[in-house]
């Protein structure tokens, strides 16, 4: 019941829940961009040159928050 290798597993467990959890702030910005980017082109079309880029860059950016997370839990739960 003491045994602190059971307790490392759990722990382990717990932080790479914890890391992973940052993932559901990456699914509300990643809505929220192209919520903004649809309904900015909507608006005006003519401006679609200049903010799809930009949609696209906020996209790769949070998107790297999410590998980041993503590496951290698999650095939590294997190293």
């Amino acid at each position: 019941m003491n045994d602190p290798a059971a307790y490392l597993g759990a722990f382990k467990a717990l932080g790479a829940g914890i890391a992973v959890f940052a993932l559901f702030g990456v699914g509300l910005a990643l809505g929220n961009i192209f919520s903004t980017l649809i309904s900015s082109v909507a608006r005006n079309p003519s401006a679609r040159d200049t903010v799809f880029p930009i949609g696209i860059l906020g996209f790769a950016l949070t998107e790297a928050v999410a590998l980041f997370a993503l590496l951290i839990a698999f650095l939590i739960l294997f190293a």
